[in-house]
């Protein structure tokens, strides 16, 4: 029986994982996968990872020095990764789809609080405080949403703001032909957007796609909601446009410097970063801690689909969720070997 060490283990992953697990022994640890823990993969056949997990070179040469092959993301997002430092020593496996409308429903959740000022009125009437006053939101109907990304979550999100009768654009460089929506450049989707919601993921052409430029082109009062990565949103950028007011609001699931806090309880310390804690001082900021995934669906489907992967692999087929510095996202996709129905290498 191959071993698996699995890191960054939280309980809700040991009840959906032993509940699919039927191949594998799987070794849990709390800690997160970097240079310092590394060294608990001794013996293990494979590895799963989480999005905070640090799988930077020296990592990747690490396990591969222990006799590591290969390393399954319980994610979609693999930007922790260093892909090329794996390639042709550890094969890396992803869940590209796991719940799209977990991700695009909680995004649309953070929009309808904020927007409604749900936190406000429920902190309030906790202490039976039933003033309205400061409680005043805006009909959604008839608002342009601007989507950044129509993979799949993003494609979600747009259904559920077209219920709303919202108007919708969208962003991507890759446009979907058969997505009925309107796409238009970038630099458009900031100036016409009320609202902008991020469904994108992080690369070297995304990261800080959200800068203080981008922001000034924007309308003033826009909202910003980013439930993809945090690493889109340049901060510092997005707390003087909050404090300035061009920013009358934002919803973040994630935080460019989320790895060492979020899934943490950290009540009781001090936290080092200003920035987030300043972001979580604002009346008109919610933060929640990168729980889109955090549905009953999506957690089944991240396990059995990450094993799932984990069977191809050691069973030796072709190797569907596979990823490599040479793949590409998009209709054009997999450039490398993957696209001939073989493994990256």
């Amino acid at each position: 029986m191959k071993t698996i060490a699995f890191f960054d283990t939280k309980p809700y992953d040991k009840t959906y994982f032993n509940e699919y697990n039927k191949n594998y022994k799987i070794k849990y640890f709390e800690s997160k996968l970097n240079e310092n823990s590394v060294a608990l993969a001794k013996d293990a056949d494979a590895v799963i990872a989480f999005v905070n997990d640090t799988l930077n070179e020296y990592v990747i040469n690490q396990l591969a020095d222990l006799g590591v092959k290969v390393v399954a993301m319980r994610s979609s997002g693999y930007n922790n990764v260093d892909v090329k430092a794996a390639f042709e020593k550890i094969h890396i496996l992803r869940v590209p789809a796991y719940s799209p409308h977990a991700v695009a429903e909680l995004a649309m959740t953070l929009l309808l609080s904020l927007n409604r000022k749900v936190h406000k009125a429920y902190n309030r009437t906790r202490d039976f405080n039933f003033s309205l006053s400061g409680l005043v939101g805006f009909d959604m109907i008839g608002k342009t949403i601007g989507v950044i990304g129509t993979g799949r979550i993003g494609q979600v999100f747009i259904k559920i703001a077209k219920g709303f009768s919202m108007n919708v654009i969208a962003y991507d460089p890759y446009p979907n032909p058969n997505l009925d929506v309107k796409y238009v450049p970038l630099e458009e989707l900031f100036k016409e957007s009320d609202i902008l919601s991020l469904h994108c993921p992080l690369t070297e052409e995304t990261k800080y796609i959200i800068n203080e430029s981008s922001i000034e082109s924007m309308k003033d009062g826009v909202i910003i909601i980013n439930t993809s990565r945090g690493g889109l949103i340049e901060s510092n950028a997005l707390l003087s446009g909050l404090k300035n007011g061009k920013i009358k609001a934002a919803g973040l699931d994630v935080y460019e410097e989320e790895a060492d806090i979020f899934f943490e309880d950290f009540s009781d310390v001090i936290i080092k970063d200003d920035v987030l804690s300043l972001l979580v001082s604002l009346p008109n900021v919610i933060i929640t801690s990168h729980q889109g995934f955090l549905t009953e669906e999506a957690l089944s489907n991240i396990a059995s689909t990450t094993l799932e992967n984990l069977d191809q692999f050691f069973s030796e087929k072709v190797l569907e969720n596979e990823v490599c510095y040479l793949c590409k996202d998009g209709p054009a996709a997999f450039e490398c070997r993957h696209k001939n129905k073989k493994r990256c290498f």
